[in-house]
């Protein structure tokens, strides 16, 4: 009888943990060599795509915006009215970073491509991709996946 009570209190303590691995407001990347939380808005209509990082002065170390397209499909990205350094993350539908592209310069207009099936796209402080060794073949666990073959499920 009280091995149940201690079972239970295991197993909802397990659960929130699980729970909170995931959320709407954070992404955790992973690869051979690092494992790093971000936080994140995420970008998901036309306009807060379209919007972005657009004007801020700053970004927080640990933030960054994710956008999402569904279905996936062909992107590029340009720093039109981006005050900011960025490094962009291109990840497909599985959460597996497929291309990274470091330092974009704000301003630049020049766009920069992610490839035809980018289901996501993360955007941090530039220079965090290469101190996190943030790089194709890295994972990315976040709720946005769940729907999909994820190989980091939350």
């Amino acid at each position: 009888m009280k091995l149940f009570p201690a079972l239970a209190v295991v197993t909802l303590l397990w659960s929130g943990n699980a729970l909170a691995a995931c959320r709407a407001d954070s992404v955790d990347l992973k690869n051979d060599q690092a494992q790093i939380r971000f936080d994140v808005e995420l970008a998901v209509t036309p306009q807060e795509r379209s919007r972005g990082l657009m004007f801020r002065e700053s970004l927080p170390r640990r933030s960054g915006m994710l956008f999402v397209f569904d279905p996936p499909q062909r992107v590029a990205f340009w720093m039109k009215n981006t005050l900011i350094p960025l490094d962009m993350i291109f990840l497909d539908k599985t959460g597996t970073v497929t291309r990274v592209h470091e330092g974009a310069i704000p301003g630049n207009l020049t766009p920069v491509e992610g490839g035809d099936s980018v289901f996501a796209v993360l955007e941090i402080n530039a220079g965090l991709a290469a101190r996190y060794s943030i790089k194709p073949g890295t994972i990315m666990r976040h709720e946005i996946f769940s729907q999909g073959p994820a190989k980091w499920p939350c």
